[in-house]
């Protein structure tokens, strides 16, 4: 027998969308570009061809069309991890679940998710500018610890080596690591990304090891993130979404990465806050790769 979900699980307005997306499941495109900030949908679709349709609801933002030939949807996402839950979930839904019936469809529908964003580099060879693709996120937002599967997706030795290295404390959620779709991160990535290791914090200050008029818990969380390795992997860059994409997507079936540009260099202490210029380069990238 099929699941049936409930309406206060799945919360469908009366116009037949989604509840925070506004989204109908005929509006959604395969293959989906998450952005965090509203603005910067209207840069990606600025390249399409077509456009089909434009939805917006506080900070979701969507716009489905078309680029050479391929349909694609942009979403905007906000900012963080708790908003990634609610996007996956609910264009996961949109895909596979039967809104008349409130049952799982028979075929299961798979998703293509590239998250474009900005980040802090974290390595000499990450200066501002620099293209980062996440071939590992490691989750310090402890979305995943909620969903069963979660031991299953995740690089378990790589969690407890970081733990071990970091001291971690147990008051604070269990960090996770989960690798992004690798086919889909090597077309993205192509010859000229750094593949890296991204920290996806739960905040911008603390979190980030940036220390304004509260003071650290741990002072030296940072200089001991950029002397991480493992197998060869270092730790390149911060930003707050990567883990979650990726955690969900293998959790339900889709492919996720996440590619992001260096608009600060915690090493040297520099920021490009004119970025907006020169993020555009990474999204005719991967628009012409997804």
């Amino acid at each position: 027998m099929k699941k049936y979900f409930a309406e206060s699980e799945l919360i469908i307005n009366q116009d037949g969308s989604i509840f925070h997306l506004h989204l109908k499941p005929e509006q959604m495109a395969d293959k989906i570009i998450l952005v965090g900030d509203p603005g910067r949908v209207e840069t990606v679709a600025s390249h399409f061809d077509t456009r089909e349709c434009e939805v917006t609801n506080r900070e979701f933002r969507t716009i489905t069309g078309t680029f050479r030939g391929k349909r694609i949807t942009v979403q905007s996402t906000g900012i963080g991890c708790d908003n990634i839950d609610i996007v996956v979930n609910e264009m996961d839904a949109l895909a596979n679940i039967d809104f008349a019936t409130r049952t799982e469809n028979d075929a299961h529908r798979q998703l293509t998710f590239v998250r474009i964003g900005t980040c802090g580099g974290l390595q000499p060879y990450t200066p501002t500018g620099t293209y980062i693709i996440s071939q590992k996120s490691i989750g310090f937002d402890g979305l995943l610890n909620f969903y069963a599967g979660r031991n299953e997706v995740c690089d378990l030795d790589f969690e407890e080596y970081f733990k071990q290295h970091m001291n971690w404390n147990p008051q604070l959620c269990a960090p996770y690591v989960i690798d992004a779709d690798k086919e889909l991160t090597d077309r993205i990535a192509g010859d000229d990304m750094v593949r890296g290791v991204t920290i996806a914090c739960g905040g911008f200050f603390g979190p980030q090891g940036r220390e304004l008029r509260i003071p650290l818990a741990d002072p030296n969380q940072n200089t001991k993130i950029e002397n991480f390795e493992y197998n060869g992997h270092r730790i390149t860059n911060f930003e707050m979404e990567s883990s979650a994409v990726s955690g969900l997507a293998a959790l339900m079936g889709h492919k996720a990465t996440t590619c992001c540009m260096v608009i600060a260099n915690r090493l040297e202490k520099q920021a490009n806050t004119g970025y907006k210029n020169t993020i555009d380069g990474l999204i005719e990238k991967v628009l012409e790769r997804i």
